[in-house]
């Protein structure tokens, strides 16, 4: 099979090569820094193996998906130190994100942030072991009988959920194993710096209807000084966070009634308005006029400008007078209609509306 490097360049394997394998032959140092690779567009761990010719990326903690393959691991040794100092946890899910990671956790014991520092010290300790994270490839009977001999209901759940044609993986890091289709590290040694951020509620699956669970959410990194710097800009951010200021400023406050909505106080309507007068003075001085359309509009409207068919599922809708509408989920089309209002020639444009 034939291996395609970013720069054009390419080499002939035998199918069933290591991606480390694959990496260490391009540079020994670069298998050091490495932390996987994209093959075709999948992302892969280094224990993992290509079978067929591939377009072949090598990844490192800076890219995105070096990220992803870290920050997943980091979540299975959180997973690991809540099972030693909780055992009778039951383990939901506990993807990367795009900044971290978190676990979904259904156990009696309610977290609070007290507990941080107990399952950090944990996941440090096991960090240091430089313990093999080993995949597992099991059968659907043998998984559902471990994870019920767990008493793990979620995995449960989830294999059951699962395709019957579906392989099955698993991913043990010392005494935890883990359902999961990876990718992750080779071990636990390259992560060097945790932090554990906060905590929430989140139903199983998304669903109300649901069991509430918890769920912790960390960060994770290769050296301390990058989590040292992490922390830096998250405490600079929080300085600036607009919550933090509406409340001090008072300028606005939130209410379950409007979620999502704020209520201006008089001191933000002073610096609403404020900006309002400086927006339009700018665009004054550049020639456009303002309008202003209605935030609920025809059902009809929708389909003729094509938004119902890309974000129907993301809009609003109600009734008037037995008739459909929906909230604009862009101004576009009403912007539109104030043009057909009045018949234009080439001689008007530029138009400049606002």
């Amino acid at each position: 099979m034939i291996i395609k490097y970013p720069d054009g360049s390419q080499k002939e394997y035998e199918s069933g090569v290591k991606v480390s394998e694959i990496t260490g032959d391009i540079s020994q140092g670069l298998l050091r820094q490495s932390l996987g690779a994209v093959v075709n567009g999948e992302i892969l761990g280094l224990d993992d193996k290509v079978y067929e010719d591939s377009d072949f990326k090598v990844v490192k903690f800076e890219d995105k998906e070096g990220k992803q393959i870290f920050w997943h691991t980091a979540s299975h040794i959180m997973a690991y130190a809540i099972q030693e100092l909780y055992p009778d946890t039951k383990f939901a899910i506990g993807p990367s994100t795009e900044t971290g990671f978190y676990y979904d956790l259904d156990l009696e014991h309610r977290f609070v942030e007290e507990d941080f520092k107990a399952i950090e010290d944990k996941m440090k300790e096991i960090a240091k072991k430089d313990l093999p994270v080993e995949r597992i490839e099991i059968s659907r009977e043998e998984a559902l009988a471990y994870f019920k001999e767990k008493n793990q209901d979620y995995k449960v759940e989830l294999i059951n959920d699962l395709p019957e044609d579906e392989k099955i993986t698993m991913y043990k890091i010392g005494d935890f194993t883990d359902l999961c289709k990876g990718p992750h590290l080779l071990s636990t040694k390259k992560i060097k710096a945790i932090k554990l951020l906060s905590i929430a509620g989140a139903y199983w699956r998304g669903d109300s209807d649901n069991k509430m669970l918890q769920r912790i959410y960390g960060i994770a990194f290769e050296k301390q000084s990058q989590l040292d710097e992490y922390i830096e800009r998250r405490e600079e951010a929080e300085k600036r966070d607009h919550r933090k200021l509406g409340k001090e400023l008072d300028l606005f406050s939130m209410h379950e009634e409007g979620p999502g909505f704020p209520f201006f106080h008089p001191n933000g309507m002073i610096l609403r308005n404020t900006l309002l007068d400086w927006w339009r003075g700018v665009l004054n001085e550049n020639g456009y006029g303002e309008i202003l359309t209605p935030i609920i509009l025809n059902e009809a409207l929708w389909h003729r400008s094509g938004h119902w068919d890309h974000y129907k599922d993301n809009m609003y809708f109600t009734k008037i007078d037995d008739g459909d509408y929906a909230v604009k989920p862009m101004n576009c089309p009403g912007s539109i209609l104030v043009y057909n209002s009045n018949n234009h020639s080439y001689r008007d444009l530029p138009i400049r509306l606002a």
